[in-house]
């Protein structure tokens, strides 16, 4: 039976303020000047699934928002990208999250967030929505609402019973703390894991990609992908290791790259590609992300993407 959908993400759903180019050094009393100022939408959720709808995907997304500006700025984006926003969890007790993110000149970033980025909206009630894709991305996994070993015990038992692909993000902890060891018996549940380099080298306690793919390897999960910016991506899983170099590209701001990359990775797997191919290709979607502000700006179709592979 035809599945209605190609991808689900779940996850976070937020607005980024994002500030390029500031300048510490006060021009006043309680005043100081950036480069630029912009409001976009973002969260892992968010990002994978616009990107998955613009390389082809028929993409959900079950993410939780506020009756608030903010969260009806992210529906609109949403819809106008061609999300299926019908799975879309909205509360008037909760606020949309709002993350302020500092851009260096290199694209490199760092952000601050708050209490509202904490709001589980338990995704795991939905659990009957999942037989209609054939794969799942989680995004964040250890933030909100994956911070919550029950909750992603639901999520990722409700996935294996129907069979869907898993492919889990993760991210640095900031109000609660998980581990690898929390989540033991979960992990081979997961098809493949996605930590940066720093998320990485966090949860596995080592220096190397070689090194900290094989902690993650040895809790469980089927097939880890190191993203290393920079410097390309590592993977290690059931086709043995494959390590590729970046792509080349002049960096503007890499706030959604990671994202990019999951969303590129699971559209060729989708696809029926290897995957080595499909690395590529995730490699190449992360690297055009940081040649705009924003992490669904510089993406724009699978055919560019292509493109870009064969200027590389």
């Amino acid at each position: 039976m035809k599945k209605e959908y190609d991808l689900i993400c779940v996850g976070m759903a937020l607005v980024d303020s994002i500030i390029k180019g500031f300048d510490p050094k006060p021009v006043s009393a309680s005043g100081y000047r950036a480069a630029s100022g912009s409001l976009n939408v973002g969260g892992e959720a968010v990002n994978e699934a616009m990107a998955g709808v613009k390389l082809g995907l028929r993409t959900a997304i079950l993410c939780g928002l506020g009756e608030d500006g903010a969260g009806d700025m992210v529906a609109d984006a949403l819809q106008r990208c061609g999300v299926d926003t019908s799975l879309i969890v909205r509360s008037a007790d909760h606020p949309t999250p709002v993350t302020t993110m500092f851009v260096r000149d290199d694209g490199s970033r760092q952000s601050i967030t708050n209490a509202s980025h904490t709001y589980n909206f338990h995704p795991e009630r939905y659990r009957g929505c999942f037989g209609k894709a054939r794969a799942l991305i989680l995004g964040s996994l250890f933030r909100a609402p994956f911070d919550d070993v029950d909750v992603i015990r639901g999520v990722l038992s409700a996935a294996g019973e129907q069979g869907l692909l898993v492919i889990a993000d993760t991210k640095l902890p900031n109000f609660r703390f998980l581990g690898l060891e929390d989540l033991r018996d979960l992990l081979p549940l997961i098809d493949y894991i996605t930590p940066n380099e720093d998320e990485a080298r966090y949860y596995s306690g080592r220096e190397t990609p070689e090194e900290m793919a094989r902690v993650f390897l040895d809790c469980g999960v089927k097939n880890v992908i190191v993203k290393l910016g920079a410097k390309g991506c590592y993977y290690r899983g059931t086709e043995g290791s494959i390590s590729l170099p970046p792509c080349e590209i002049h960096a503007v701001d890499a706030t959604g790259a990671g994202d990019n990359f999951v969303a590129g990775f699971a559209c060729e797997l989708l696809r029926g590609s290897g995957t080595e191919a499909a690395l590529r290709f995730a490699n190449a979607c992360g690297a055009i992300c940081t040649t705009a502000v924003g992490a669904a700006t510089a993406l724009k179709s699978r055919e560019q993407v292509l493109d870009f592979l064969k200027s590389q």
